[in-house]
């Protein structure tokens, strides 16, 4: 059985973790995988949006404990799997695809940061999210980086020191999530909300996508500075014509994604 699915359903693509006896858990081996059908999403100009979603009870309990735990002793196999977490988390903000984590049961540690490097995120009700390594020892460092971007200091720091589990109204809250929504309703919701955004350009979204994690990190001059180059060369694109056009002419536009 594949550790890692991806599904094509019309312009949606679905990568499904398909290990729901190990809770998901993020070895290094479906790490590996995850990143292959990354790729292959990447290149398939008929994915236009990207929904990461778990197989079985839970999302994702994180990193595979029992593989940590049985190469401790060797820190160039520890650094590896650490590695190829990174990796994986980079790569889903280098997609040229707007990528949403569907979330249901449990996202921890390593599994909350892939629900923080995510672009977007909906929950079921009912899900559950913590950063514990507090409680084993081994703090929650890399599953930190996302995660203080996406929810800040404060909330994050709280996560992190306490290793508690929050509720999907307090992620909410925090902006770890956008939505929420009742289980039975968890899959239709993130298709619907997936079709929306699979209606515009590709090449745009892609545009736009990069151009928001170039500048987050950027100060407020260097930003505008950048923002402006990009969106002025971005209105000598061929949908940027298009788009305007049908605009003016009051027609829907026909996008070439270029």
């Amino acid at each position: 059985m594949d550790a890692v699915l991806l599904e094509r359903d019309g312009p949606l693509g679905w990568l499904i973790f398909n290990r729901p006896e190990k809770r998901n858990a993020l070895s290094c081996e479906m790490m590996s995988e995850v990143l292959k059908k990354l790729d292959v999403a990447a290149e398939d100009p008929t994915i236009r949006v990207l929904v990461i979603r778990g197989n079985g009870p839970i999302f994702s309990a994180g990193h595979d404990l029992k593989e940590v735990a049985d190469h401790k002793d060797d820190l160039h196999y520890v650094r590896g799997i650490f590695a190829a977490c990174n990796r994986m988390m980079l790569r889903l903000h280098e997609l040229p695809q707007p990528v949403i984590a569907q979330v249901h049961g449990i996202a921890t540690a390593a599994g909350c940061q892939l629900v923080a490097a995510c672009d977007l995120a909906i929950a079921e009700s009912g899900a559950r999210f913590a950063t514990p390594g507090v409680n084993i020892g081994l703090f929650c460092t890399t599953p930190m980086v996302p995660l203080v971007r996406v929810v800040g200091r404060r909330r994050a720091m709280e996560m992190l020191l306490s290793g508690r589990f929050i509720s999907a109204e307090e992620a909410l809250n925090f902006g770890l999530v956008n939505r929420i929504v009742q289980p039975d309703q968890l899959s239709d919701e993130t298709r619907k909300w997936a079709l929306e955004l699979a209606q515009f350009s590709r090449f745009t979204l892609a545009l736009g996508k990069r151009a928001f994690y170039e500048q987050i990190d950027l100060d407020e001059k260097s930003a505008y500075a950048y923002a402006g180059e990009v969106i002025a060369m971005n209105c000598r694109a061929e949908d940027a014509a298009e788009g305007m056009n049908a605009f003016l002419e009051k027609r829907k536009p026909r996008w070439r994604d270029r």
